[in-house]
């Protein structure tokens, strides 16, 4: 008998022909003001309420109402863009234009919305996670500042030796992210990510600083992840879901028991995106990637990553024609 709560066999998961789609959902940056605007009128958008009710916090406001500043504090910030890609999603799905769905996978936060739209989580619980989710990440990265840049024009190699070098000048940096060739995020104090700006110069790269409340997916969360292992063993994952490719190992997972340890790694450990999208394409068959939710973030990485397959970015409510179009 297969061990659901494993990595999936990618024996198991061969394409079956036709188009095999996976749904992909972004992270915190994708957010923006007004972004719930498009979703207004939509019959899922009584799921606001819910949600407010499980985060304690006023859903609405934020979609519709909250400025820049406020959608920059992280865990405002996450409680938005997940409730915006569940609207996405619900909307999708019942519209039924997503087609032969084979996997999920999110980029960071947007983690927890695949764990959801696979069946994994239910709504509440989700909401509920990404809620004590973004609080923790918040007070830890009052208690332990910190900062994160994108590093373009140098492949995550350069990058990883690059990081090594500033680690051992005694500062701290890390890769964060590996979103696509060419396109790494470091993590680490102020004075890290400058030595590591002047490194990648020196090296042909450039380093673009980001607006972020802290040095998110390094050590420096440690605090954030003993304080989420609480509000995870609260929850209940299914046994059995449709499978979720893991930002820590690029591996899909298709039942609950690994996703605690999973999600407090993630914390803490570098979003391998790029090989996860490689596990999607290569492993799982899937032909064509949708986006769910604000922004067209990994739209753009998954053009770069798997060239042939077809990408639809659905960040409004009329991207859904894009989903019917004869090219898809």
């Amino acid at each position: 008998m297969a061990d659901n709560t494993g990595p999936r066999d990618s024996r198991d998961s061969a394409n079956s022909g036709g188009v095999r789609t996976a749904l992909v959902f972004p992270g915190q940056g994708a957010q923006k003001q007004g972004m719930g605007e498009t979703w207004r009128e939509a019959e899922s958008w009584p799921l606001v309420a819910g949600i407010s009710e499980y985060t304690g916090v006023d859903v609405e406001d934020l979609l519709l109402k909250a400025d820049d500043e406020t959608l920059r504090r992280t865990d405002l910030a996450q409680i938005a863009v997940f409730t915006t890609e569940v609207l996405a999603h619900r909307e999708a799905a019942a519209a039924g234009v997503l087609g032969e769905v084979a996997a999920c996978a999110g980029h960071s936060l947007g983690e927890y919305t695949a764990l959801y739209a696979a069946g994994a989580l239910s709504l509440a619980d989700a909401a509920r996670l990404v809620a004590a989710r973004g609080r923790a990440m918040r007070v830890c990265a009052e208690r332990s500042p910190g900062t994160m840049a994108a590093v373009v024009r140098l492949d995550a190699e350069t990058v990883e030796g690059l990081a090594a070098r500033v680690q051992e000048s005694g500062q701290e940096l890390w890769v964060a992210n590996v979103n696509a060739p060419g396109a790494i995020v470091v993590s680490g104090t102020a004075d890290g990510v400058a030595r590591l700006g002047e490194a990648a110069v020196e090296s042909g790269g450039k380093v673009i600083p980001l607006k972020v409340g802290g040095a998110f997916h390094s050590p420096r969360m440690a605090d954030a992840a003993a304080e989420l292992e609480a509000a995870l063993a609260s929850v209940e994952f299914a046994a059995e879901h449709m499978p979720v490719v893991a930002n820590v190992d690029a591996r899909a997972y298709t039942g609950g028991g690994r996703w605690p340890d999973l999600e407090l790694r993630q914390l803490t450990s570098p979003v391998r995106w790029e090989e996860c999208v490689r596990t999607l394409a290569d492993e799982l068959g899937c032909t064509r990637f949708v986006e769910l939710g604000p922004g067209r973030q990994l739209t753009g990485m998954i053009r770069r990553i798997a060239k042939d397959a077809a990408t639809v970015p659905v960040d409004s409510s009329a991207a859904f024609a894009k989903l019917t179009a004869p090219s898809d």
